[in-house]
């Protein structure tokens, strides 16, 4: 048993040391610096363009009446595969209008982890074109290096974090990073949306 443990504790020791000196800590850290000070001034604007420019939860009252709810999620699997292109923070607010806000916001959860699974295979897609995947691998030469460092971590990062986990998600096809694992770290997609939602909610 002790031997067990102490082989345990110098996996976990060397494991340490490599995300330490391969730079992933200090990525993590400065991702965080970088998401929240935008998080925070979008936080700020909403709070201010909600007191004085428009009440957004008429807005999204309005916006759950005339469009239909398929519409909307359908809009929001296609972002989230094709990059993120709509912040989902967006749809987590619509959410909170809906008759069922719980319901929906897993919804959204589920919808943004099926568009990362997209994503995935639409990097494994992009592998076996080489123009396609020379160009891509211009474009997402960041993402690419370093997952092929950090691996499982920087999905977890991604599914977390404000960081394009459609982005991770493709870059992690592109390297056939090991799909059973990729779904695993990518579960963590629902915590984001859930804690995101705790906040969220309180201000729409």
């Amino acid at each position: 048993m002790n031997t067990i443990k102490k082989s345990e504790t110098n996996k976990l020791k060397r494991t340490h040391l490599y995300y330490k000196y391969t730079g992933f800590y200090s990525f993590v850290g400065q991702s965080l610096k970088k998401a929240i000070v935008p998080i925070l001034l979008v936080v700020a604007a909403l709070i201010v363009v909600d007191l004085y420019v428009v009440d957004f939860s008429n807005l999204f009252t309005y916006i759950t009446e005339t469009y239909a709810p398929i519409n909307i999620l359908l809009v929001f699997l296609a972002s989230e595969s094709l990059l993120g292109l709509v912040p989902p923070e967006i749809f987590i607010a619509w959410s909170d209008k809906m008759p069922q806000p719980l319901l929906y916001l897993t919804l959204l959860a589920a919808l943004s982890y099926i568009g990362g699974i997209i994503s995935y295979f639409i990097g494994k897609w992009v592998f076996t074109i080489p123009r396609v995947y020379e160009y891509m691998e211009g474009k997402m030469k960041k993402h690419l290096k370093h997952i092929r460092k950090w691996g499982g971590f920087l999905i977890v990062v991604g599914a977390l974090l404000p960081i394009p986990f459609s982005m991770t998600s493709m870059a992690a096809g592109m390297i056939h990073y090991k799909f059973r694992n990729y779904l695993l770290f990518g579960l963590l997609r629902f915590v984001r949306f859930y804690l995101y939602a705790i906040a969220i909610f309180s201000l729409v």
